[in-house]
């Protein structure tokens, strides 16, 4: 699904210039789930960022679902972003006027789909995730766990290829983060595969295969005996 051979990445600043990623290898099969982790400065967000096509690698290759990922133009690139990947993120980057269901089914507009599907999409995918109560509400009547629920029902809108979670659970206290890791690990079982971002060592066990980024490369990268969130909620 996701293959990453020689990945170079730097960032110039001035004269002077941060080389991030130092050659990483990486391969992801259909319907892994797979913690990042590293250190602040690793190179992890970096990672997501190429893998997200939020950023452009220098040297390497990177292909997704069989189609090389290089020099696409902002058009082609969110074109792909909105065709094969779903987003997670920390702070839920939900809009705040939109309500819930409007939120979810903001990949389906970008997509063309018109308003009566989009609507009926939305809700088929917050019933998913236990928020049906819930569609009309505004993110600021919503929980953290609720808003993080939306933007994993709105990652889910698209039938993306493979979600993209950068520190999923990083805003959230124990319990819902159990809960939050509790549908993803759901929607994992149902064969989605996905990347989940994470400094945090209980969220990395409860995915199948922990990778460990150092100072721009892979130092580790190993099998995990997947602990089940529900265990835990």
């Amino acid at each position: 699904m996701i293959e990453i051979k020689g990945l170079h990445k730097s960032y110039h600043m001035g004269s002077n210039s941060l080389h991030v990623l130092k050659g990483i290898n990486f391969n992801v099969k259909e319907g892994e789930l797979v913690a990042i982790m590293g250190s602040s400065g690793s190179g992890k967000s970096t990672l997501l960022n190429i893998l997200g096509m939020l950023d452009s690698l220098d040297e390497g290759e990177y292909i997704l679902d069989g189609v090389p990922i290089k020099n696409l133009n902002e058009t082609k690139a969110a074109n792909y972003r909105n065709k094969f990947l779903g987003f997670i993120f920390q702070s839920f980057n939900l809009i705040n006027y939109k309500s819930a269901w409007e939120n979810v089914a903001l990949p389906l507009y970008y997509q063309g789909v018109n308003r009566k599907e989009r609507k009926e999409r939305a809700v088929k995918h917050l019933a998913s995730v236990g928020l049906e109560p819930w569609i009309d509400h505004l993110p600021s009547e919503l929980s953290g766990g609720q808003k993080q629920r939306v933007a994993i029902a709105r990652a889910l809108a698209a039938e993306p290829k493979v979600m993209l979670a950068d520190e999923p659970t990083g805003a959230l206290d124990s319990k819902t983060s159990y809960e939050v890791m509790d549908l993803i690990q759901k929607i994992n079982d149902q064969g989605k595969t996905i990347l989940v971002v994470t400094h945090e060592d209980d969220i990395a066990q409860m995915c199948k295969r922990v990778v460990h980024l150092k100072d721009g490369l892979i130092v580790e990268d190993t099998l995990v005996n997947q602990v089940r969130a529900s265990e835990h909620v």
